[in-house]
């Protein structure tokens, strides 16, 4: 499509050059910016930035301003606007902004699309549908499957090369390039094929060697970390060129832990496969959750089957590929650039308005030290990193489109935690979905660190892994829709923290959180707000959870007061254990992750400002610190769930009298047997209707997922002290960005 968009907004660009360029409604000469300069991808060359000459990219315009600067034509805290026609403008290294490209308060530079949407930032190099040809190779032809041979095309593509090779084995972004068609990242050839029945998992029970130091092994080598190996009873990989390279992707131990290891060799006739790099958590060596291990191959011309599967011959430069449409009704875009396509370092007041970023084998756009930078109304999609990363302060990202993302969608930094000076960047109003393509795990919609930023009113959806994976301080996350997350993953949570006493001050407020997990949901082995490993600090109040999983998990922490929440058709409502009373890991100064009260020390855990705004903390050595205290319990109700409304291990228990548990509900609204019987402890209330009369505690429409309340609803009347959670200010909503909101 993007061929035909350049075109046809080379001609609007055209008319507009004719008008004056900018004298639509809504356009940059419209909002009267004192200095404006106009760039336009098919403007002839020599241009100087003018509406009757506009520049032809972005690095002219910047330097332009530069030049504009020093000559006095722009003068210090005069506004500029830069103007982008519709039209692709290609981006060969990374447009790089740096302290003198910014504005001043009040007086920003923006970069804005005249027509929001069109102006394409694009590090990839279109593929014309001419340059693929049918295969006529005998030795390719002989090991493609006979049913796609006539189906196959092939494109020389050396002029883009030379190609990386894989590396041994990786866990984040595979060598470039990637391959996209129609706005859509590709399937590099792999085995299984994505199915209804497989998941596109092959699976395994037996490790011969799990890759783990065996200390009284003979071998040197083995009592150090080694490669794996594992009986798989299928004869596929006899078929495969392990010469040429095969990679498999797989959750080898851990359902959090995936990585991508190359094949060392295989023996036929015992069906062992032996990898050729270690795992770190070895290869089946134990884990809570399903005890069959499973990966997918990849990189295999054998197994270039599917419509829309694709595999680059590195070393003769050939792409091979199964389009899944006629090639004239498609735009293939092969993504080289391995740099970001954009780079602001220690620069300020500038905005960019209703642009695309797309087509990298790297990161979107890259904000380090920057103040007071706006990303609004812009789409970063089909790029191998990140889609935005900030660090520095009063930044914001609204507004904006991200997808098709090999690793984390925006990530944010910045203030002082020793200081406990606040960033205060805003993350507001984004739909993020469809990202951690490459990196499975830890790669999440909005990942978050330093101190006082705020995640407000996003929806992210359609990943492997978490929605939100934060630590630091006085975060603020709230009115976040949350859904189809952690969808390949297990003991992850959709909110993620963990291991740490320093975690302090954080606000999980008002989010909706739904539709966790593979699978029905039973699944409980994912988690809607997971506080793991003992960690601290993290206030969960007044969030509404459906089918989410094990719905809060405080691992063992303290200062976590979970408050207000709504809990709906969840396996288990609230799980709270006692992992520091009972984990010889705790506190172990042998292990940095586990040195809980070192990380504090360097913060100066025990003196002002922590000691005032923590003092639980500053006294945490004083009160039986491996206990999880201060979690108190109040005004929850919860709603049909099947396995436990409450999980408390038995060291919890024992705990209940230093634990405040008041004021909650418990509701089994048909009397089912199917749904876990109330807690019998302090603090909870229990109603249970029957088939023939359900308890309707007055929720606007629950099978539309509607459940706010009225005055008059029952839930109140049974809980007057509940506080109705804002259902309508949750999620997305319109602004002068965002005209259309997306469905769930």
């Amino acid at each position: 499509m993007i061929a035909r968009l350049a075109a046809l907004t080379a001609a609007i660009a055209g008319i507009l050059l004719s008008d004056g360029f900018m004298n639509a409604p809504g356009s940059v000469a419209a909002a009267a910016a004192d200095f404006n300069i106009y760039v336009a991808a098919n403007a002839g060359p020599g241009g100087n930035g003018t509406a009757g000459a506009p520049y032809q990219s972005l690095p002219q315009a910047r330097d332009g301003l530069r030049a504009a600067r020093r000559a006095g034509t722009v003068q210090a805290g005069q506004p500029v606007a830069i103007s982008l026609a519709p039209g692709v403008y290609p981006v060969e290294k990374t447009f790089e902004l740096g302290m003198e490209d910014g504005g001043t308060a009040g007086a920003p530079v923006i970069y804005r699309a005249q027509v929001p949407g069109t102006a394409h930032l694009q590090g990839g190099v279109i593929l014309q549908p001419d340059s693929f040809k049918p295969v006529t190779d005998a030795g390719i032809l002989a090991r493609l499957d006979p049913t796609v041979r006539d189906r196959v095309l092939v494109s020389d593509v050396s002029a883009m090369g030379p190609f990386k090779p894989f590396k041994t084995a990786y866990s984040g972004v595979p060598a470039g390039p990637w391959l996209y068609a129609d706005s859509e990242p590709m399937t590099l050839a792999r085995w299984p094929n994505v199915d209804a029945t497989n998941g596109g998992w092959a699976t395994f029970s037996k490790a011969v060697d799990n890759g783990l130091p065996q200390p009284n092994a003979t071998d040197p080598a083995l009592r150090a970390l080694h490669p794996g190996s594992f009986i798989f009873d299928d004869p596929r990989p006899a078929r495969w060129n392990l010469a040429d390279g095969v990679w498999l992707f797989g959750y080898w131990t851990h359902d959090w832990a995936s990585e991508v290891i190359r094949i060392g060799s295989y023996d036929k006739e015992k069906q062992i496969i032996t990898l050729a790099a270690p795992h770190g958590y070895g290869i089946n060596a134990g884990t809570w959750g399903a005890a069959k291990r499973r990966f997918y191959a990849l990189n295999l011309l054998e197994e270039l089957d599917a419509p829309g599967e694709w595999y680059l011959d590195r070393t003769n430069q050939r792409l091979y590929f199964y389009p899944p449409r006629p090639l004239n009704h498609s735009v293939m875009v092969l993504a080289t650039l391995t740099q970001p396509l954009v780079k602001l370092n220690r620069t300020s007041n500038v905005k960019f308005i209703g642009v695309r970023f797309e087509y990298g084998h790297s990161d979107g756009i890259v904000l380090q030290n920057t103040e007071n930078v706006e990303i609004a109304g812009c789409t970063v999609a089909n790029c191998a990193g990140s889609g935005i990363s900030v660090d520095g302060r009063v930044n914001t990202v609204r507004s904006c489109d991200l997808f098709n993302l090999g690793q984390s969608g925006i990530n944010v930094s910045g203030g002082d935690r020793k200081t406990l000076e606040p960033a205060r960047n805003l993350v507001i109003n984004n739909e993020i979905h469809h990202y951690a393509l490459f990196q499975r795990t830890y790669a999440p919609g909005v990942g978050v660190q330093g101190c006082g930023q705020v995640v407000r009113n996003n929806s992210i959806h359609d990943a492997p892994h978490n929605a939100v994976l934060y630590g630091g301080n006085d975060h603020l996350f709230e009115r976040n829709d949350v859904y189809r997350v952690v969808m390949e993953t297990g003991d992850a949570g959709a909110f993620y923290t963990g291991r740490d006493w320093t975690n302090q001050g954080n606000v999980l407020r008002n989010n909706f959180i739904h539709d966790l997990g593979p699978g029905d949901s039973r699944n409980d082995n994912v988690m809607g707000v997971y506080l793991d490993d003992c960690d601290c600090g993290t206030a969960v109040e007044g969030n509404l959870f459906l089918r989410a999983g094990r719905a809060i998990m405080i691992g063992g922490g303290r200062d976590n007061p979970v408050t207000n929440n709504l809990m709906v058709d969840c396996p288990i409502g609230l799980h709270i254990d006692s992992r520091g009373m009972s984990w010889k890991q705790w506190n172990n100064p042998n292990d940095p992750s586990w040195c809980l009260e070192e990380k504090a020390k360097r913060l100066n855990y025990t003196q002002p400002p922590w000691s005032v705004k923590y003092p639980h903390l500053a006294a945490i050595m004083n009160e039986d610190p491996r206990e999880p205290l201060y979690d108190p319990v109040r005004r929850n109700v919860f709603v049909d769930c099947s396995r436990r409304v409450c999980d408390f291990d038995g060291n919890v228990m024992k705990l209940l009298d230093k634990i405040e548990i008041a004021d909650n509900l418990s509701v089994n609204t048909t009397g089912a047997k199917t749904v876990a019987a109330a807690p019998t402890f302090k603090g909870f209330t229990a109603l249970s209707g029957t088939a023939e009369a359900p308890i309707d505690l007055g929720f606007k429409d629950a099978k539309s997922t509607d459940f706010s309340v009225g005055r008059d609803s029952r839930l109140l009347k049974e809980l007057p002290s509940f506080e109705p959670i804002p259902v309508d200010k949750i999620g997305l909503f319109k602004d002068e960005y965002r005209t259309e909101l997306g469905a769930r």
